[in-house]
């Protein structure tokens, strides 16, 4: 039996090792780190669907690098490919190279059908953050049009013009003279509607006023550049859009040739079940943002596809040192070989299926389950106080400290960070699914989370 078998605690985190590691951390790194504070491991080594603290200590990875693992840790056939690449050519700026090539078709052609000769591919920086900024440019440029419509509770990056398009407001205060011209509105969260209706009395009503502010000559919105934005929202709180809302999005963008860009650096790379989560909606974006997991482990590299008719680009308008990264191109096109070859997708759909029953099932387990929501391997459990309905983001950070210290990796995000979130590797196998399970029931029915006496 290895030490990654399953999850397995020797030392209480963190151990003695792990704290003097943080200690260094909080010595010489930027007060702006996160997940160590809530996770407080130093790793070793992982493989996987699992992670080994300097300690001794092995976790369970729900986390998965914040979605970017989707082949989990280190899977070896990548690794192989990557190490042949470093040793023929690593920086490329954008030069073509016989990996980049087939990486660039590769990823054209996970398009549908329909999309894979009307668009074209732009390597941006290496994160998610720079896509967004790209994608923002090529449609500032494309139409000659300034304003962008972003939706409440979006997260696209935290760069400037990123930020900017996010709804998070608490980041946005300490930074002032942020990108003008960015109007936000109401996105399908229907437990919390922004408009304060109900399923059973709403026809989509954050539909209509989207059509009704891009259409009414008294809305206060001139004609955008674009609309950007996310079909499950991630940090948001794992919201995905109602189908009805997105469609009538893309038909109000397409009626009034506005360009709709599509955030899927979170959603992308068979997160949701299909490669892409427009694939879901039945949609046909302008440009689609893609980062994360398009290398399968982790090495960076991030790209905007776009319709062609959008490419009015001069040469150089838009550059980035690494966006020639080799290395991530050769794992691109081996992690592509494996998703094929071993049928991921439909271990995403299975196993999605399986993770979704059993934290529905957790309702039983605490009245704080206010909700459950997600799609394929993208999962959230909104907790909040049962009589008033109140965000409970003390509880769902005191639940994830709870999984951790009982072996598994989860994140919070969410409405106040009240939603504690899941992103296993898409290679997640059914016991290691039951094993995450196992661990949140129990944690759901300790009396930190069921029948609290005290209020948070």
């Amino acid at each position: 039996m290895t030490p990654f078998d399953a999850p397995s605690i020797r030392t209480p985190p963190p151990g003695p090792l792990s704290q003097e590691y943080l200690a260094r951390q909080e010595r010489y790194e930027s007060n702006a780190r996160t997940y160590p504070r809530y996770l407080p491991i130093a790793v070793r080594r992982a493989q996987g669907s699992y992670v080994e603290d300097v300690d001794g200590n092995v976790f369970l990875d729900f986390l998965a690098g914040a979605g970017v693992l989707s082949l989990g840790h280190n899977h070896p056939e990548v690794v192989a490919a990557v190490r042949a690449q470093l040793a023929r050519y690593v920086h490329g700026l954008d030069f073509p190279t016989p990996v980049k090539d087939a990486f660039t078709a590769a990823q054209l052609g996970m398009l549908p059908p329909v999309l894979r000769d009307a668009m074209k591919v732009h390597f941006c920086g290496p994160t998610g953050a720079n896509a967004v900024e790209a994608a923002i440019k090529l449609c500032k440029s494309a139409t000659g049009r300034g304003d962008i419509i972003a939706f409440h509770g979006g997260f696209h990056g935290s760069t400037a013009g990123a930020m900017a398009v996010s709804g998070d407001v608490g980041v946005k205060q300490p930074v002032n003279n942020g990108l003008p011209g960015v109007h936000f509105l109401p996105y399908s969260y229907c437990r919390r509607c922004p408009l304060g209706l109900t399923p059973q009395e709403c026809d989509t009503n954050c539909a209509a006023y989207f059509e009704h502010v891009l259409t009414s000559s008294q809305s206060g919105i001139p004609k955008p550049a674009a609309v950007i934005l996310e079909l499950v929202q991630g940090e948001g709180g794992v919201i995905p859009a109602t189908p009805e809302f997105v469609r009538r999005v893309r038909k109000t963008t397409r009626d009034l040739d506005i360009p709709l860009i599509v955030d899927e650096v979170q959603t992308g790379c068979g997160r949701t079940g299909t490669w892409y989560a427009f694939e879901r909606y039945g949609i046909e974006p302008d440009v689609i943002v893609a980062s994360k997991a398009l290398t399968g482990i982790g090495l960076p590299v991030a790209l905007i596809c776009y319709a062609r008719a959008l490419d009015g680009w001069a040469p150089g308008a838009h550059t980035g040192t690494f966006r020639g990264n080799q290395l991530a191109f050769a794992a691109g096109v081996a992690a592509l070989e494996v998703i094929r070859r071993d049928d991921v997708l439909a271990n995403v759909l299975a196993r999605g299926a399986q993770l979704g029953a059993g934290l529905t099932a957790l309702r039983e387990c605490s009245p704080w389950v206010a909700d459950v929501r997600g799609v394929g391997l993208m999962w959230g459990v909104e907790l909040a106080d049962p009589q008033t309905g109140a965000p409970a983001a003390a509880l769902a950070r005191a639940a994830q400290t709870a999984a951790f210290r009982a072996g598994l990796v989860v994140e919070v995000g969410g409405l106040d960070g009240c939603v504690v979130r899941l992103l296993p590797p898409l290679t997640v196998t059914a016991t290691e699914i039951g094993q995450a399970l196992a661990i949140l029931t129990k944690v759901m029915s300790e009396p930190l989370v069921a029948g609290r006496a005290a209020r948070v």
